[in-house]
């Protein structure tokens, strides 16, 4: 049988000192997560970026760089997920629409307040892609390619 990996994205988003995140109920808990989620068939990494920002903010969010591509292995189920990182920026203010099925809200948190409930994390992503993004980690977004 062969390995498949689970593609995702995420979006790092900034303001001043806060971050935008998204806290959502996994299993049971709130857990607190980049804006993220599944690439779905016949869409590109950027194009579900946007979406999932989207779906799970209320945001508008337009993609400028790659922080990183990472592999993470979930320990509570066993998948290995390939996460796109992206980073950009969004409108000044959300859609008023309604969010995707289990995010309770959008906020904005400082890395420190960020590392403050690490233990409250969707994953150890969570930071890692905030702290590439501060060491100045940007890739372009043509580092992505898709063939069709």
């Amino acid at each position: 049988m062969q390995w498949k990996p689970n593609t995702t994205v995420a979006a790092i988003i900034r303001r001043g000192e806060r971050f935008l995140v998204v806290e959502e109920a996994v299993d049971g808990d709130v857990v607190i997560n980049q804006p993220a989620g599944h690439v779905e068939e016949n869409e590109t990494p950027g194009q579900a970026v946007r979406r999932e920002v989207a779906e799970e903010t209320g945001y508008r969010f337009e993609p400028h760089a790659i922080t990183g591509i990472y592999f993470y292995r979930s320990p509570g189920n066993g998948i290995t997920y390939v996460r796109f990182c992206f980073t950009g920026e969004c409108d000044a203010e959300p859609d008023d629409g309604p969010l995707d099925e289990g995010i309770i809200r959008a906020r904005w948190m400082t890395r420190d307040e960020l590392e403050a409930c690490a233990d409250m994390h969707r994953s150890p992503l969570v930071l890692r892609c905030i702290d590439d993004y501060l060491s100045g980690r940007s890739f372009p977004l043509d580092l992505v390619a898709s063939v069709r």
